[in-house]
């Protein structure tokens, strides 16, 4: 009998998938994405392959590992140009295996390395992510856009706040500059929330799935962009993503003319998008030097943060 990997119970999970018609007879799954972040199992009955997603193990906020919130985002983008893992069933009861979960296409990819080939093809999923009407997919209420630009320089200062352990020159600065000037938003859109060659599988150097949506909402969709351009620039936050990424220009001027969105503040946005990784990994470091964090490559993340605090000063 396969032993059951951490947070999924196979006898369980066999049952009621089986009374899905999904699968038929005992499982096998290897957890294939863990940590604090929604755990990803690819699962089987030696016929059939899903991929399995559930909040990770001890979680409190609901809101924060919502799974039907995925799997909404996913099945509403399954017939547009964004190429999503088809969404087979959503299981809101706890019971099943300990919390809420749903199943999934299994895509087969990876991360290769980062190429200006791949990097087009991924701006391109991109400005067809945004160019999609929320309403067109029956997304309309998937968030609140009004003011969404003030609420992420709030939210992003509220996580500083909560994970200070050292002075951090100029990002203090950053904040005021971000806060005393956000730009007006344009037309509302559908918003990954970590659009990232990490957060994708690759194959054939072609995009064949975006994964990874706990994070989507309606918002400001040049917050996507900008955050994917930095990643570009700080590979290393991009699960160490490697390879050739074309110049930040470059690759705006793509999204401008696939996407047909004004670019004229972009500036402010990148330095939207300095201030949230640098207060992503100024928490990672926290939470080393409090011995909270369990792997390797957590040492070196502190070092990013005074680098990624001064590309933003030079934006905004």
């Amino acid at each position: 009998m396969t032993p059951d990997p951490p947070g999924l119970d196979l006898t369980r999970l066999a049952e009621h998938l089986q009374r899905e018609g999904l699968t038929e007879g005992p499982l096998a799954a290897e957890l294939i994405v863990g940590g604090k972040s929604n755990l990803t199992y690819v699962v089987g009955d030696g016929t059939s392959t899903y991929v399995v997603r559930r909040p990770p193990l001890g979680h409190v906020l609901a809101t924060a590992h919502d799974m039907g919130r995925e799997y909404r985002v996913m099945s509403a983008l399954r017939d547009t140009g964004v190429p999503v893992p088809r969404t087979y069933h959503l299981c809101r009861d706890p019971e099943v295996v300990g919390a809420p979960f749903y199943v999934m296409e299994y895509v087969e990819g990876g991360q290769p390395q980062l190429t200006p080939d791949l990097a087009h093809g991924l701006v391109d999923v991109l400005a067809a992510l945004h160019s999609i009407t929320p309403e067109s997919v029956g997304l309309g209420d998937f968030g609140r856009p009004d003011g969404f630009l003030e609420r992420q320089v709030a939210r992003w200062k509220r996580q500083l706040d909560a994970s200070r352990s050292r002075e951090v020159p100029g990002i203090d600065d950053l904040y005021e500059r971000l806060a005393r000037d956000v730009p007006a938003s344009g037309a509302p859109a559908i918003v990954h929330g970590d659009f990232k060659l990490g957060n994708t599988l690759i194959a054939d150097d072609e995009v064949r799935a975006v994964l990874d949506w706990e994070m989507s909402t309606l918002g400001d969709p040049l917050t996507d962009l900008a955050l994917f351009l930095l990643y570009g620039e700080f590979a290393s936050l991009d699960r160490g993503a490697a390879g050739e990424a074309p110049p930040s220009a470059e690759l705006s001027m793509h999204y401008e003319e696939a996407a047909g969105r004004d670019l004229s503040r972009l500036g402010w946005y990148v330095g939207l998008a300095c201030f949230k990784l640098a207060v992503i990994a100024e928490g990672i470091h926290f939470r080393y030097t409090q011995g909270l964090t369990v792997g390797e490559g957590f040492a070196e993340v502190g070092d990013q943060v005074a680098p990624i605090v001064a590309r933003g000063l030079m934006e905004v």
